[in-house]
């Protein structure tokens, strides 16, 4: 069992949860804020077994895409998305 941490961009979140939900995975949505720009982004906790990450992780690359945004002089590219696959120890079914 893994841990998906899914840290997106406000701009893609709804797309994202949208496309997890169509093909019946779960995620818990938590509000965050942060990084170089200081602009909200949408933590999602998805567990999902095993043979399950590369499809998750594949949806969330179709939803989220690169940006550039102007920061006052600078012109940053932007990621869609940052994620964290954790091992789950311990986990038993409820």
């Amino acid at each position: 069992m893994k841990l998906i941490i899914a840290i997106i961009q406000d701009d893609f979140s709804s797309r994202v949860i949208k496309s997890l939900t169509e093909n019946k995975y779960m995620a818990t949505k938590l509000s965050s804020t942060g990084g170089f720009l200081k602009s909200g982004s949408t933590t999602l906790l998805i567990g999902v077994e095993d043979e399950e990450v590369d499809n998750v992780v594949n949806i969330i690359k179709e939803q989220c895409k690169d940006k550039r945004v102007t920061k006052g002089r600078d012109e940053v590219i932007v990621g869609g998305a940052n994620l964290f696959i954790l091992d789950m120890y311990g986990y038993n079914k409820m």
